[in-house]
């Protein structure tokens, strides 16, 4: 007997929206409106790439050397980005987790457990739910432990509008400020504003060539609290993500790292609630006191 390299597949349905959740990683493989794709996913033999559609946690993007110090404790973490030596994108992306479907919905339940680098246990539960709106990701995450806990939590959809390229897609991200990293490991270095850069895309307008791998913040929002971004092809037809007040932080990639066939064929949009190395500076860290749970919802949506 064998089984996907993902595990069970959790198919979820709603009018014209399906999106199929993956044992492995909780991770979001596919999402659909009327049979067009408005993630990039993978293939069931496939194992996800990328970070494609993955939980983050507790912590999205790097943690710099894998090392921090919490509550005046050191901590190692194993590093598993190591070409750049860096903890990346979290623990539980390649784990096991339960789920538990119901026509429209399925949630995603795992505890993880205390470990080296990262000695608290957490209740983890990631709810996707389809309904005339789209999808919305609801992930909560309650502290066992008897101590405080850091965390953060990160999203890794890669966003398409079936363009071959995402250069002539038409890009609207709500973001005034860009985090700067430097080139070799991807860390923070500081911040600078977006107005009259490259960078803009507060008011829309096409990718070109502009590499994208960045952070932005200070995000204008809805009357409701939402960070709305929207990705449309030249055609028109799109694709959005929104994310509610507890995400801080939107990451932006075009992927020009990820190999030919891929690179540029799509855009992650990342919804996190801390900017990398948050572990270390602090910024926008969640601290989980004892018995406390956090909660945050995202969502994706097509644009006719």
């Amino acid at each position: 007997m064998t089984t996907s390299p993902s595990g069970d597949q959790h198919p979820i349905t709603h009018g014209h929206y399906r999106a199929v959740v993956t044992q492995s990683g909780a991770t979001l493989r596919s999402l659909s409106y009327d049979g067009r794709d408005l993630v990039q996913g993978f293939p069931e033999d496939r194992m996800a790439s990328g970070g494609r559609g993955q939980v983050l946690v507790p912590w999205p993007n790097r943690i710099r050397d894998g090392a921090y110090t919490f509550d005046s404790a050191p901590q190692q973490l194993p590093l598993s980005e190591p070409a750049r030596r860096n903890a990346s994108h979290g623990l539980v992306r390649w784990v096991s987790w339960r789920g538990e479907s119901g026509g429209n919905a399925v949630t995603m339940r795992y505890r993880l457990m205390a470990q080296t680098g990262y000695p608290w246990t957490l209740d983890l539960a990631c709810r996707y739910a389809l309904d005339d709106d789209g999808l919305a990701v609801t992930v909560t995450a309650t502290n066992l432990s008897a101590a405080s806990a850091p965390f953060a939590y990160g999203a890794h959809p890669y966003l398409s509008t079936g363009s071959v390229a995402v250069d002539d897609d038409l890009l609207t991200l709500p973001g005034a400020t860009r985090l700067l990293t430097d080139d070799e490991r991807k860390l923070p270095t500081g911040r600078e504003p977006v107005a009259g850069s490259a960078y803009d895309f507060r008011e829309g307008r096409p990718i070109g060539d502009t590499v994208l791998d960045h952070a932005f913040t200070d995000l204008s929002r809805d009357p409701g609290g939402r960070a709305r971004v929207e990705l449309r092809s030249a055609a028109g037809n799109g694709v959005e993500l929104w994310a509610d007040e507890r995400f801080a932080w939107l990451q932006a990639y075009t992927g020009d790292d990820l190999g030919p066939g891929t690179a540029r064929t799509a855009l992650a949009v990342e919804p996190m609630t801390a900017p990398p190395d948050a572990f270390n500076s602090g910024d926008d860290l969640v601290v989980l006191a004892p018995g406390t749970t956090f909660s945050a919802t995202w969502g994706i949506r097509a644009l006719d």
